[in-house]
């Protein structure tokens, strides 16, 4: 007599456990792949992206650092301006403004030197060093609206150059296609539209930011101008 040998429960689990061990792994085989590898999937035009990553990321730090330096305001200035112009003492809210050595310091500054002369001359004196400072602080703005706006064009160019890749591909393999041959540009393709969004993205987000911030600055030292222009033409006590 022929007895059939069966396995048994533990072997039986074992086994299929052995399975999905094995099957597990050579998954996380085929999609491990770093961020480095991966953009370099990307081809050429990730080159043109990194070159507009780090230009953004170091005008964004560059420029903070001015506008912190910029943001920051002696409260007792203009009080003290006020006491030196109604006492006479001309040089002492000249030398005042050249040691504070700010945005507002350096207008005020410039509209102490006309005093005497009309208050439209004095006033427009202060609103050209206005347009200065504002134009220092500004600086820089435009690179970040040109990567904002020039990186996923720049994606959506690798988009089209990789399609183009991957169907020259194809046509060249003729019957024989495979994904592996069409992989070369479909991940051109889809890096450099990724990246392309990623830095735009970036720039949009820091150009937005330092706007909000330079706009603040703005704003304060149309104030401070009219209070500066207040105590011009408020009688001595």
């Amino acid at each position: 007599m022929i007895f059939l040998q069966l396995p048994s429960p533990a072997d039986t689990a074992q086994a299929a456990y052995q399975t999905m061990q094995q099957a597990a792994t050579a998954e996380t085989t085929a999609v491990t792949m770093n961020a480095f590898d991966l953009a370099l999937k990307g081809g050429w035009l990730m080159i043109v992206l990194l070159i507009l990553l780090l230009m953004s990321i170091y005008v964004l730090i560059e420029r903070t650092l001015v506008i912190n330096k910029a943001a920051k305001e002696d409260n007792s200035f203009m009080n003290r301006i006020k006491d030196y112009i109604h006492d006479g003492k001309i040089d002492a809210a000249i030398n005042l403004c050249r040691n504070t050595d700010t945005p507002t310091s350096r207008m005020v500054e410039k509209g102490i030197s006309r005093l005497g002369r009309p208050t439209a001359d004095v006033m427009s004196t202060i609103e050209n060093q206005g347009n200065i400072e504002i134009s220092h602080l500004e600086k820089g703005l435009p690179i970040l609206a040109t990567a904002a706006s020039g990186a996923p064009m720049v994606g959506f160019l690798g988009t089209v150059t990789g399609m183009v890749k991957a169907f020259m591909d194809m046509a060249s393999a003729g019957t024989n296609v495979d994904i592996n041959i069409l992989s070369t540009g479909i991940y051109e393709a889809l890096v450099t539209t990724v990246g392309g969004l990623i830095v735009g993205i970036i720039a949009l987000f820091a150009f937005n930011y330092l706007a909000t911030r330079i706009k603040g600055i703005v704003n304060r030292l149309e104030m401070r101008i009219m209070e500066f222009m207040d105590i011009l033409n408020e009688p001595a006590a």
